[in-house]
């Protein structure tokens, strides 16, 4: 019989959370230079010892405060496999799944986040790729294995999937993320979200469909 995990105690998981949320929320503020571990522990209403029982200086809890972001990807990548698996109306389902991947994509705080985090790329260059890898690069490699699987079943015509996954990503992203990334503080509206992840999946099915 397998051992089960010690659990973690609530306190200390209310803890982590409540720094997380405030570390989040003054980086964003004041960027990583303009943040203190003290004003930290002050906006998450914990003792500075806390602080550092969890985290052990400033550079691990922008490390954490950039990676929560990436739980958020775990829950799209499923959406990603349930959407496009056997999907009754294949263009419908990559529409929908399009225009939840725009609005997750361009919404303020998480554009805030990338901005903060390519403005301190020189400092934490190894924390970006590990951000590539666990953001964009998973929700690449699962619409590539998504249409590979499309492809066998007939429904679509890709050679490189991994290509094609690229070709999707940025028909639906590019210019809207470009704009959000570059000072366009303003979040599309469900017209504008609808118009530009349509036309991204007609294009896309222009290249790659089979009809």
């Amino acid at each position: 019989m397998s051992r089960l995990l010690p659990r973690m105690d609530p306190r200390v998981v209310r803890t982590r959370f409540a720094i997380v949320a405030a570390g989040t929320d003054l980086f964003l503020e004041r960027g990583y230079v303009g943040t203190s571990l003290d004003e930290v522990a002050a906006r998450a209403g914990v003792a500075k010892r806390s602080v550092y029982n969890n985290y052990a200086d400033k550079e691990e809890l922008f490390r954490a405060v950039v990676l929560t972001a990436t739980g958020t990807t775990s829950a799209f990548v499923a959406e990603i496999v349930s959407a496009l698996e056997e999907p009754d109306d294949l263009e419908e389902a990559m529409r929908d799944l399009a225009r939840r991947q725009l609005r997750a994509a361009t919404s303020t705080r998480l554009v805030r986040l990338r901005r903060l985090l390519i403005g301190e790329v020189s400092r934490f260059p190894d924390l970006a790729r590990e951000y590539a890898e666990r953001v964009p690069g998973r929700v690449v490699a699962a619409l590539a294995a998504a249409f590979e699987q499309l492809t066998a079943a007939g429904r679509l015509r890709v050679e490189d999937p991994e290509r094609a996954a690229e070709h999707f990503a940025f028909l639906v992203l590019g210019s809207s993320l470009d704009r959000a990334l570059l000072g366009d503080a303003r979040e599309l509206d469900d017209a504008e979200v609808a118009a530009i992840a349509d036309s991204g999946v007609t294009a896309f099915l222009a290249a790659y469909g089979t009809g």
